[in-house]
């Protein structure tokens, strides 16, 4: 199987046109990864599986055979590497999320990997910007001969401590890391204050090659619902979303915001996680998760809903099929 996943993946290469001596569109990648899903609770779990994700080679086929583009695949790089210098990544795990990229490819998706819940990092920036670099540093030269299909995410939902003032700075040194190895690789970058800051947001003007990723779980006293982490709604139930006029409106305005943004800056606009935890209403949420993509779709937003199998997902793992009215809402399925 990895003599296989090896040449499907260079055939990949070839036949998704991404020369790496040529420059890269950042607006063609985006139309690439189209609808995507998260695979999340899996590798950005402390260890895989805690959370009650493990990864299965079925899945890959399953998300392509459902319709889906692309993949994002969060990661807790900061939990399996050494935490003093020179924070040498575990290359087991390297061995694991190699598998995983694969497997994407070898199913023709295209593929964001990024690092996810690193939230030392959040708390104590200047504390860990060096080892947070040094993890780029590992992971970009990793991963520096795959093709442009897949992406690279440097940080998820920066918040806490790690401002927008000390994020943008701090963004634009791990692009540069990257690019010492990475010339031509599409750059996937979250807004401070959880990927929803983005009129603060500052990247390097020279660097074009670069997606906007904003996470979209508005209102949260539906979307959040009964979620047990979270204090101000874990306590709520029976809110609806009946995609009223004012309701639809709401959803409207940040997306009209951030497309806004894009045409102003010339940024292609990614929608990195949205979606509703299973405790609302299941057609509630089905009425939700269908506006937000095709809110996405219709203004030339990719997407990557949150997320496939566990709390949000849109497939149930033991009964080994998917939730077909949500996905419906997602990736509309052919009759």
């Amino acid at each position: 199987m990895k003599v296989n996943l090896f040449v499907l993946a260079g055939l990949f290469l070839i036949s998704s046109l991404n020369c790496f001596g040529k420059s890269v569109d950042p607006f063609a990648q985006n139309k690439r990864l189209g609808r995507g899903i998260n695979f999340g609770n899996a590798l950005e779990a402390p260890k895989e599986g805690e959370w009650g994700v493990t990864l299965k080679q079925e899945y890959f086929e399953i998300i392509k055979k459902a319709g889906f583009d692309s993949v994002r695949i969060p990661i807790r790089w900061s939990s399996h590497a050494m935490e003093q210098s020179p924070y040498t990544i575990d290359p087991n795990f390297f061995k694991r999320v190699d598998w995983a990229v694969k497997n994407a490819l070898h199913n023709n998706l295209y593929v964001m990997i990024n690092m996810h819940h690193y939230m030392e990092l959040m708390e104590e920036p200047n504390a860990h910007s060096e080892r947070f670099l040094a993890l780029w540093k590992q992971v970009a030269e990793h991963y520096k001969d795959y093709p442009n299909s897949v992406l690279f995410e440097p940080l998820n939902e920066p918040h806490n401590a790690l401002t927008s003032e000390l994020w943008n700075p701090l963004l634009e040194k791990a692009i540069a890391v990257i690019r010492e190895s990475n010339p031509q690789r599409t750059i996937v970058v979250n807004p401070a204050h959880y990927a929803s800051d983005i009129d603060r947001l500052v990247l390097p003007e020279s660097d074009r090659n670069t997606i906007v990723s904003f996470h979209y779980y508005m209102p949260m006293e539906f979307t959040h619902q009964g979620a047990e982490w979270t204090p101000e709604t874990k306590d709520l139930s029976g809110i609806t979303w009946k995609a009223t006029e004012e309701e639809k409106q709401a959803v409207d305005n940040h997306f009209n915001k951030a497309e806004d943004w894009s045409k102003k800056y010339n940024r292609p606009i990614n929608v990195g996680e949205f979606g509703a935890y299973y405790k609302a209403g299941a057609y509630d949420r089905i009425r939700w998760t269908g506006y937000v993509a095709n809110s996405a779709i219709r203004r030339g937003f990719s997407f990557h809903y949150w997320e496939f199998c566990s709390g949000f997902g849109v497939y149930d793992p033991q009964r080994n099929e998917w939730k077909s009215n949500l996905l419906n809402a997602i990736v509309p399925q052919k009759k």
